[in-house]
């Protein structure tokens, strides 16, 4: 692969370890200062806010003023958000804070997919694609495991934080090779994927449930449950890595059954592992990171196989903007559920999170049941994990579905 790649994942894994470690250090700082439970299920949603506005701008902005320029503005003003923690312990500032946080992951994002798509080939894409899911997850890992060593509500912990942001910059910045043409930012037609499959959407808003809310609310849950600081890191880092241990099997199952079938069934497990989760006391800590394990195991492919279902039914015309469509489904749903779980855990319990995740995934089997009625299964695509990280994902991830298709087809004629 172009030498040119390692300095994009660099500023991958540089940006994950800052924005991905805020999070989680942001529900323990809030309980450290006295936030209330949904004042802190707040901060997530603002993030998600931040991260809808961010990309929505960043496209226009790169048009604007190029790459390198773009995605300094984007990372300073990351840096801003996470360096304005120390001034002040207002909640309702922090939020503020968050939507910077959350321009910053979505404008460079969109910077480093723009200049990855500019420079992969055919020849190269499925390494280079390869790679970068393996550096994002891996990065969204040690995010997790990051905070294990960072105290709550400490100038130090969002210094650090704030040093690791800025340092992103400088692979992208200092990079002599000239900065690609700018891409056509995709168009925006949020019903083009309910229009090709409603289950999709659907799926996409529960992984937005599950995802965003586990992530934001999980260490209210787990300081509730009696985890200290260290043990929540890598409690939230064993739902990540249950999430990326599923990727191969899962994406095995569907690309050989009815995708409809995986998903249901991807969601019966999901709704176990909650109902166990919230309703086992007294577990000791190994069963606790195991139950985390495997709720990631059953909800983080949810994404990636609604995307694969919708586009079975897409044309190749339309895969990016699909996946821009269903990006947008994501974060309305991303935004909602942080502050919807934690206003449920202050009535009910540390288990009404799991209790809140199990309700979704029952109503998206409901779902599932119907549509399944509703029309027959449809030729496969190629299942191809999903980053969610930007509306410009689909750019990188068309050809890839596109050459699966064609590879298909082709058999196909041959053996007729």
């Amino acid at each position: 692969m172009p030498l040119s790649f390692a300095a994009l994942f660099l500023s991958v894994i540089l940006l994950q370890l800052s924005s991905g470690g805020l999070g989680p250090l942001d529900a323990l700082s809030g309980i450290a200062l006295n936030f209330t439970t949904p004042q802190i299920g707040l901060l997530g949603s603002a993030h998600f806010m931040g991260f809808f506005i961010g990309c929505w701008w960043a496209p226009r902005l790169m048009g604007a003023v190029g790459h390198a320029r773009a995605f300094s503005a984007f990372t300073a003003l990351g840096t801003m958000g996470i360096l304005g923690h120390v001034l002040t312990d207002n909640a309702y500032a922090w939020m503020g804070l968050r939507v910077a946080q959350g321009l910053c992951v979505a404008g460079c994002y969109t910077v480093i997919e723009a200049w990855l798509q500019a420079k992969v080939t055919n020849a190269n894409r499925g390494r280079a694609m390869g790679a970068y899911r393996l550096t994002d997850i891996t990065a969204s890992l040690g995010a997790q495991l990051i905070i294990s060593v960072l105290p709550p509500a400490h100038y130090i912990s969002y210094t650090l934080l704030a040093l690791i942001c800025c340092a992103a910059l400088m692979p992208m910045t200092l990079t002599r090779l000239p900065q690609p043409e700018t891409p056509a930012a995709p168009r925006l037609h949020p019903r083009l994927a309910w229009d090709r499959s409603p289950l999709a959407v659907a799926g996409v808003l529960v992984a937005a449930l599950s995802g965003a809310s586990f992530r934001m609310v999980g260490p209210i849950y787990g300081t509730g449950v009696g985890l200290e600081t260290g043990q929540i890191a890598i409690f939230l880092a064993a739902f990540v890595a249950g999430g990326a241990l599923s990727q191969y099997p899962v994406g095995w199952l569907a690309d050989r059954y009815d995708r409809r079938h995986v998903l249901i069934w991807l969601s019966v497990a999901a709704i176990a592992s909650c109902l166990f989760t919230a309703t086992a006391t007294g577990l000791p800590t190994t069963g606790i990171m195991l139950t985390a394990a495997v709720f990631g195991l059953t909800t983080f492919p949810i994404y990636s196989v609604s995307a694969a279902h919708a586009h079975d039914f897409a044309e190749t015309r339309e895969r990016v903007e699909l996946s821009a469509a269903l990006m947008f489904w994501y974060a309305v749903g991303a935004i909602a559920a942080p502050w919807v779980a934690s206003s449920l855990i202050e009535r009910f319990g540390p288990p009404a999170l799991f209790a809140l995740i199990a309700l979704g995934h029952a109503a998206l089997v409901v779902f599932g049941l119907i549509r399944m009625r509703a029309r027959p299964t449809q030729a496969r695509t190629r299942y191809v994990y999903m980053p969610r990280t930007s509306f410009g994902v689909g750019n990188l991830l068309k050809q890839l579905r596109s050459q699966t298709t064609t590879a298909k087809s082709a058999k196909s004629d041959s053996e007729s």
